[in-house]
């Protein structure tokens, strides 16, 4: 008991050590070092959140990189040990993984359940059979018809994320990003002046004698103020006031679109 206590202390000082080491010299090979050191934590992190609707090699996946992360981010002067440090981080990037994977389109349970009989069946005969597998022979071993096997398999499909960068067709260059309907900056541009105008009718004749000096006449504020008779000062002020209530009044009417 004694000896495996000794041995306890010298792993965890010479994970202190290498920590330290790394700190100082980013060197990339003590880094994985003791990232396979600790690979175990990710594989333990990684096996609690099985069988929900995740593959276990890409959980692994997404761990690991935790794994990398919080390596490159521990500070062993802290006082903990790193096993402490790296679970959490784990576990929470596992569940933004999650997270994120739930934004995507939804498959119906139905359909999803079934695909994943069909993924395991393909894997199945493929082992058997040294060769993948046709149609039939998957809706035999399912006890499924063809029509069925075959319904699941084009539904599934289209439930996966595309990228944009695919391409159409075989023999053209054209992606899908190129078909894609982008934003009209002619409308944007035709709503900001809508907007303005309607902003502008809420002026009184000399706020919108101002803003057609200013802004249209391209005049300063000295030329407003001589012209006006009145101090610059003003003229100062009488700008904020306008631009303000422009302002205001053109975010009352984007919000209330």
């Amino acid at each position: 008991m004694v000896d495996e206590k000794k041995t306890v202390n010298i792993d965890d000082a010479e994970i202190d050590r290498l920590f330290e080491e790394y700190r100082k010299t980013k060197d990339i090979n003590l880094r994985n070092e003791l990232v396979n050191r600790h690979l175990h934590i990710a594989e333990i992190v990684a096996k609690k959140f099985v069988n929900r609707g995740i593959e276990y090699d890409d959980l692994y996946q997404v761990a690991c990189v935790a794994l990398i992360n919080a390596v490159e981010r521990f500070e062993p002067n802290k006082g903990y040990k790193f096993s402490s440090f790296a679970t959490p981080t784990i576990m929470g990037e596992i569940k933004r993984y999650f997270r994120d994977r739930a934004s995507l389109i939804r498959l119906p349970r139905r359909i999803y359940e079934t695909s994943s009989k069909i993924k395991l069946a393909t894997e199945e005969l493929s082992t058997k059979l040294k060769r993948p597998p046709k149609i039939e022979e998957i809706a035999e071993h399912l006890g499924m018809s063809i029509e069925e096997v075959l319904e699941i398999m084009e539904a599934s499909s289209n439930y996966l994320p595309q990228s944009l960068d695919q391409t159409m067709y075989e023999d053209e260059e054209m992606t899908l990003g190129d078909v894609l309907g982008k934003t009209d900056e002619n409308l944007v541009q035709i709503e900001n002046i809508e907007a303005i105008k309607m902003a502008l009718d809420k002026l009184n004749p000399l706020e919108r004698e101002f803003v057609q000096k200013r802004f249209f006449e391209g005049k300063t504020q000295r030329e407003i103020a001589d012209e006006l008779k009145v101090s610059q000062m003003y003229i100062s002020r009488l700008e904020k006031k306008i631009l303000k209530k422009l302002r205001d009044f053109i975010e009352g009417v984007k919000m209330s679109i």
